[in-house]
């Protein structure tokens, strides 16, 4: 059965989603939600840089829960509980690349999402805008040991070329490095990784203790010039190693860390590498290494072909799960909560 997915918002992200979902057999584009006034009434396939799809870029929420479409794809950088509680609220599911993977970070609005479910008999599955994959390819991973001690997670990206400033300003990148708020600003704007180091607890049928971050700052010795008309000052944050890291019983049982750098004229010195490295310290220790490459096919013209490639990583955990998502029971799930999510769809035939 063919899936009617309504999607929310074209930016960076939501450009890839929309590709997915028009490239994927078992899903059918209906909807588009606009934020931006000047998309308004525009073709999305056009917004999205391939050809018109017929389906028209709305801010009308009324006309987009009207269609009733199977699942909303949410893909704003921060979600907006209203909507989500007006989204499920109507009995329409979401999958979501926001800021949410167990809701915990919402604080007392979390309780609102979870009565959104219930009242309109829909579920929400969050990846996370850190590429969600890596907590399940982690607990995925922990399964073949058959004593876990401690899991890893690191993410480390080069992001000099990524245009998205209002990501990355709220992370702390170009702070003055002996800004006094500066942990604090790094802790608020990386606190979905907190969320991320709960659902692994979770999956891991543990309780833990505590959740703590830490982080460490490299320094720009050259006033450097980012896309998107931005520029980091000498002087400032031009790097950032951020680790969430859960206790159980006294002990680091879990660590999502995230190293990103800009430039290279960093102090102190960083040596970044390009993808992700899993490490599963037990019986055995498994340590596997993710690093992403373009295809065959694969033509670019600007760099920012490059850079939607690579948000393909973020997007596809959500569109993946939206046939469990729709099939599950109404509420909060997670990667703990669904069954394995099968890559359905997007197998290229040798014909096309």
């Amino acid at each position: 059965m063919t899936l009617r997915i309504v999607q929310w918002t074209t930016g960076n992200v939501g450009t890839k989603s929309v590709h997915a979902v028009v490239a994927n057999s078992d899903l059918e584009l209906v909807g588009c939600y606009a934020w931006s006034p000047e998309k308004v009434g525009r073709d999305v396939g056009e917004l999205c840089g391939i050809a018109p799809l017929g389906v028209t870029a709305t801010d009308d929420v009324d006309a987009l829960l009207a269609l009733q479409p199977d699942c909303v794809v949410y893909n704003p950088m921060f979600a907006d509980v209203d909507e989500l509680v007006r989204i499920l609220g109507a009995g329409i599911n979401v999958v979501t690349t926001s800021e949410f993977i167990t809701g915990h970070g919402l604080g007392a609005d979390r309780d609102r999402v979870a009565d959104a479910c219930t009242r309109g008999g829909a579920t929400i599955f969050g990846s996370g805008i850190n590429p969600g994959f890596i907590q399940l390819f982690a607990v995925v991973t922990a399964g073949i040991s058959d004593q876990v001690d401690r899991i890893s997670i690191v993410e480390s990206f080069d992001t000099t070329i990524y245009n998205s400033p209002a990501t990355e300003i709220p992370m702390g990148f170009g702070y003055p490095i002996d800004h006094p708020d500066l942990h604090a600003v790094t802790e608020k704007g990386s606190g979905i990784f907190r969320e991320a180091v709960l659902l692994v607890a979770d999956a891991l049928g543990v309780e833990l203790d505590d959740v703590r971050c830490e982080a460490e700052y490299a320094q720009t010795t050259e006033d450097l010039s980012l896309p998107g008309d931005w520029t980091i000052g000498a002087g400032c944050v031009a790097g950032i190693d951020v680790r969430w890291i859960g206790v159980l019983g006294g002990r680091d049982v879990i660590e999502i860390r995230g190293i990103w750098t800009k430039g290279q004229a960093l102090e102190p010195a960083w040596s970044t590498s390009f993808g992700y490295t899993v490490t599963v310290e037990g019986r055995p220790t498994i340590t596997s290494t993710l690093s992403f490459a373009p295809p065959a096919d694969f033509v670019a013209e600007t760099l920012d072909d490059f850079i939607m490639l690579g948000l393909t990583i973020t997007a596809m955990p959500a569109i993946a799960a939206i046939p469990a998502v729709v099939a599950a029971a109404p509420g909060i799930a997670t990667y703990a909560d669904l069954p394995l999510l099968l890559p359905r769809g997007v197998l290229r035939t040798a014909s096309a």
